[in-house]
This record gives C-alpha cells, sequence and structure tokens, in this order.
C-alpha cells in the first residue's frame, strides 16, 4: 500500500520525491501506465489541498515500475480539465492497493 502524505505545496511533494530518485516524469509517459498498470506501483501518495478554491488541488503520485524499476512522478489535478486515463487508472491502483 502507498504511504500518503500532506505537504503545504506540490513542489515540496516533488522536491521531496526528486530526493528519494523519483525523477521519471509520468505526465509526458501516462500511455505506458495505461496500457500496462499492472506493471506499476504506488508508493507514495501526496496530496495538496488548496484553502478556498477547488480547481488548486492536486494529487502527486510517486510511481515504481515493477517491469525496469523506474521510479518517477505522476501529478493529477482535481478540476475537470486535468482528468485524464492515466489518473483514473492511478486512483484506480490506489483503491486496489487498499484490499
Amino acid at each position: 500500500m502507498a504511504h500518503q502524505y500532506q505537504y503545504a505545496t506540490v513542489s515540496e511533494a516533488l522536491d521531496e520525491l526528486h530526493e528519494n530518485g523519483f525523477t521519471y516524469d509520468f505526465n509526458i509517459h501516462g500511455d505506458d501506465i495505461v496500457e500496462h498498470p499492472e506493471n506499476f506501483q504506488i508508493v507514495y501518495v501526496y496530496r495538496y489541498e488548496g484553502d478556498s478554491d477547488p480547481d488548486d488541488e492536486a494529487t502527486v503520485y510517486g510511481i515504481k515500475s515493477l517491469k525496469n524499476g523506474k521510479k518517477g512522478v505522476f501529478v493529477a489535478g482535481f478540476s475537470a480539465n486535468s482528468d485524464n486515463d492515466a489518473a483514473r487508472v492511478l486512483l484506480d491502483l490506489v483503491i486496489k492497493g487498499r484490499h
């Protein structure tokens, strides 16, 4: 199961993950996650909640490839225009990991 943390900003979460070797950008390569979700493990989940605007809310995932060990990040927003297939797959992986 993924470790969940809450930071004041998305930048703090990204900095922490980068320091721990999560350097690959899965936002650019989201198709890898969509096509083969079974090859990925969510190691960390960082939530950022905006004070007054729901569009400021985001989740930062620290992801590890089970196939090649590559570690990276994916940032998913909560606004309607930030919804994409990779974000839905990651949310599903988090939910499955809670069983």
